[in-house]
């Protein structure tokens, strides 16, 4: 320390404070820098998500029309009636229509058959964007012959190029085109439901449009300039809402896709604040270690005359002036890392997004991370005003341990209220925040008992019978200047965070395999009409092939809960029933018995209606809490325009894990025999050849039936699971790396710590290989201790999702458990040994005389 004159009366003197900040930071500068490192990757993985979120912001309002391709999209699951139609077609400027189903197609190259999202398409739609094909006419030239635009996914899967055919239906038309994007179209969308395209007049004589097809009716247009697209909203809007069909407008698409990204990356904004929480932690250690060594130093200034306030803010001087370096440096790192994001998320976004620099989210990058850290920071620096100069003779850190200090709990409130407001933004929900808060507040007291019971029971248990090594080894667990608690809640709590995602995907993956295996269906053919019920059960049979289960289906609408409309609840708030409840289609069907997939939870089953006004209908038991509906309630549906009423007679408990069909809604027979429907059959392919033979006859006989292929869901699931996974990954990799980095600083700072004892051992005569082996069993320890801990809490967290939120049965992979397991037990060796090799490679004279 410099020569300080004592001053025994002064004002305070704030550029004396930086000076003395600065000087003392002279030795100490790199050992800072290692403490705020921890933090950088937080920050930048907050600024990358920042810097993508107003960047996709402002490319949504840029891009919003090619969003629709139009000013305004009407849209209806039924032809719109007389009354109606004159409506549709006043409201001028350009017009395009499409109708859109899901149904089979059949490519006679490769004799393949997929189940595709069918565009049947008039006009010069999209107005906003293109049809982006190679070749690049394909995308107008296709309309005005008996042609198609096939996904490039299908293209790839069946091996289709230009100029072969696809069968659609009953006709042929020649694939003019590989479709490459559409408006509002998705990687993710693409794989899941590919698009063909036909031109809509020829629509008719594919034999698709027949009764009791589900078909959705699109109108686009293209306005005048001088219109107000607003009020003509709002014009027309009651009245196309009588007439069951949706407006959209370039305004509302916007709207509601700055909604699902927003949610997006508010999600991935919180998996960014995980990873800074990890690196406080290390900032928080570091800082204690840090304060520790300086209290001699600091007793030396209490005895020049400097008071304890004083002290305090040197040191809060270097911590900030610290934070900002590394909050400037995470930064910088992050505006780099934004321009992965776009092809990291490619699949996801329905537009391009540009990497243009954010300067808003580097400052709030830069912000948050300073009062991040100097909030962390806070809990050892208070400790300064305990250090009397009474330390320069007796230096006894258990003096100014703080426990009772009412000042530490104040620091613990602020970070606790910080974390909570910093999650509201997040969630836009208190009560969201505050459970975020206290589940990482949970698994940072688990990770932190798990270190103390270790210690405890290390001190307890270590034998004087042990080899020395062992005593050794593990005895640096509890001994002073240890990292158990650091060490194992910031690896723990990384291991926890990925260990928790192969979990969860493993868990999905599995039961829906689980589904598919014995002798339960796994194919489901639906769009049967009435009059092929027969014919198909008949071609079934003759492949061998059982006929489990076939159901019709009616989609109905519900207008009326005990007298209350949608008008109703959305004039009165009081009225506890979801507007959701009336703008729903549900598919409902009859029988006259339970399902063995349904348990009778409440009232009376009624298998056939009788004569009583009020149909008896049963209920699923979700839909009864989502709806406020109960036995005994009263209903009005609308089927096909004909209202029935109805009473709930039971409510029922459904297994959704089993594939069949499943309804909320199960009408008793005699009642909607005669309105119009569909039919579902459902079977089971014992292999990939039989499935493929079956479907090509079912498409050849019946080309208007759609089949679901239970094995190809498979496949598209584990895709998106995957997709979805690496996303994750991708982002939790910031807390990986924040728990290695954190790993460093505080086997650096043991490094500093253990050289004294190093020293001495080397003197006493133990050899490079006993130190190595000591080192090397205490940093074993506590990887496997911290890994083993992150797992169980996975294992522990993941059980709470699949029973709480997926309500499916818990059952986990152990394999990429012991993996990770075994990887993150072997990094941390690895390091403690490396940052201990410069102890190990120098004679102990140099290191007392370097000391």
């Amino acid at each position: 320390m410099e020569n300080t004159p004592l001053i025994t009366k002064r004002k305070l003197s704030v550029r004396w404070l930086f000076d003395m900040a600065r000087r003392d930071s002279r030795k100490n500068r790199s050992r800072l820098l290692l403490f705020i490192s921890a933090i950088i990757f937080g920050i930048a993985a907050l600024v990358a998500i920042y810097s993508f979120r107003y960047n996709l912001q402002k490319d949504v309002d840029s891009q919003a029309a090619t969003l629709i391709g139009a000013d305004l999209m009407v849209q209806g699951s039924h032809p719109p009636d007389a009354s109606i139609k004159p409506l549709l077609d006043s409201l001028g400027g350009s017009k395009s229509e499409e109708r859109s189903f899901p149904s089979m197609v059949y490519f006679p190259v490769s004799k393949g058959t997929r189940l595709v999202q069918v565009r049947a398409l008039k006009g010069q739609y999209p107005y906003y964007g293109s049809l982006e094909t190679e070749p690049v006419q394909a995308g107008q030239s296709f309309r005005s012959r008996k042609a198609a635009l096939v996904d490039k996914v299908l293209a790839l899967q069946f091996n289709v190029h230009v100029n072969d055919s696809v069968k659609v239906g009953e006709v042929t038309f020649l694939v003019a085109g590989i479709l490459d994007k559409a408006p509002g179209q998705t990687g993710i969308s693409s794989g899941v439901a590919p698009v063909v395209y036909i031109p809509l007049q020829y629509l008719e004589q594919t034999g698709l449009q027949k009764k009791g097809s589900r078909i959705n009716y699109s109108y686009y247009y293209k306005l005048d300039k001088s219109v107000n697209v607003l009020k003509l909203v709002k014009s027309i809007e009651p009245k196309l809402d009588k007439a069951e069909m949706n407006i959209e407008t370039i305004e509302s698409r916007k709207e509601s896709t700055g909604r699902s990204f927003g949610d997006l990356t508010r999600f991935l904004s919180l998996v960014g604040f995980i990873a800074l929480l990890l690196g406080c932690v290390g900032v928080a250690s570091a800082i204690h270690i840090y304060i520790r060594e300086k209290i001699a130093s600091i007793a030396i200034m209490r005895c020049l005359g400097v008071k304890a306030s004083e002290a305090f803010l040197i040191y809060l001087i270097q911590i900030i002036g610290i934070g900002i370096i590394g909050s400037v440096i995470g930064a910088a790192l992050g505006t780099v890392i934004q321009n992965v994001l776009p092809m990291v998320m490619k699949d996801f976004l329905p537009l391009m997004i540009s990497t243009d620099i954010s300067w808003l989210a580097i400052g709030q990058g830069v912000l948050l991370g300073i009062i991040i850290s100097v909030l962390f920071a806070l809990l050892p620096l208070i400790s300064i005003r305990n250090i009397s100069p009474l330390n320069t003779l007796r230096i006894n850190y258990d003096e100014v341990n703080l426990v009772r200090d009412p000042l530490r709990w104040l620091v613990y409130l602020l970070i606790i209220g910080f974390i909570i407001t910093f999650t509201y933004f997040q969630l836009d929900s208190w009560m969201a925040s505050v459970f975020f808060t206290i589940g990482i507040a949970i698994a940072f007291l688990i990770l932190a008992f798990t270190a103390w019971l270790l210690m405890r029971l290390m001190r307890a248990f270590i034998k004087s019978t042990w080899g020395y090594l062992f005593r050794q080894g593990f005895a640096n667990l509890y001994r002073p200047n240890n990292q158990t608690i650091i060490l194992i809640t910031s690896i723990g709590l990384s291991t926890a965070f990925i260990c928790t995602l192969f979990f969860i995907q493993n868990i999905l993956m599995a039961q829906v395999k689980l589904s598919s295996s014995g002798n339960q269906s796994n194919m489901i053919l639906f769009d049967i009409q009435t009059s092929q019920q027969k014919g198909l059960a008949e071609l079934t049979k003759q492949q061998h092939l059982p006929v489990i289960q076939q159901v019709p289906i009616v989609a109905v609408r519900l207008i009326k809960i005990n007298g209350k409309t949608e008008a109703d609840v959305k004039k009165d708030t009081s009225i506890k029933i979801p507007v959701r409840a009336f703008t729903w289609e549900y598919r409902v069907t009859y029988r006259d018995s339970l399902s063995a997939t349904e348990k009778l939870l409440k009232g009376n089953w009624v298998g056939k209606a009788g004569d009583a006004k009020e149909i008896p209908v049963s209920i699923e038991d979700n839909f009864s809490r989502r709806n406020n509906v109960h036995v005994g309630d009263h209903l009005v549906f609308n089927v096909q325009g004909v209202q029935m009423p109805a009473i709930v007679s039971s409510v029922r408990q459904v297994n959704w894990n089993k594939i069949q069909t499943n309804f909320q809604i199960v009408f008793p027979t005699g009642v909607l025999e005669d309105a119009p429907q569909f039919h579902v059959l459902l079977t089971h392919v014992p292999s990939a050849k039989v499935s493929a033979r079956y479907q090509q006859a079912v498409v050849r006989q019946f080309p208007n039936v759609s089949i679901i292929d239970l094995g190809l869901v498979l496949n598209v699931i584990d895709g998106l699971l995957d997709k979805i996974g690496y996303v994750i990954r991708f982002m939790s990799a910031f807390s990986i790396i924040t728990g290695v980095v954190v790993l460093i600083a505080s086997v650096r700072i043991s490094k500093y710590q253990r050289i004294q004892e190093s020293v001495l051992l080397r003197t006493l005569g133990a050899s490079r290989k006993q130190i190595f082996t000591i080192t090397a069993l205490e940093y074993l320890f506590l990887g496997m201790l911290s890994a083993l801990t992150g797992i169980v809490i996975a294992a522990g967290g993941s059980w709470l999702l699949a029973r709480f939120s997926f309500e499916i049965p818990f059952n986990i992979d152990v394999l990429p458990a012991i993996v990770l397991f075994v990887i993150i037990s072997v990094l941390t060796v690895v390091i403690g040994l490396l940052n201990s090799r410069g102890v190990l490679n120098r004679p102990p004279l140099e290191i007392l005389r370097g000391n």
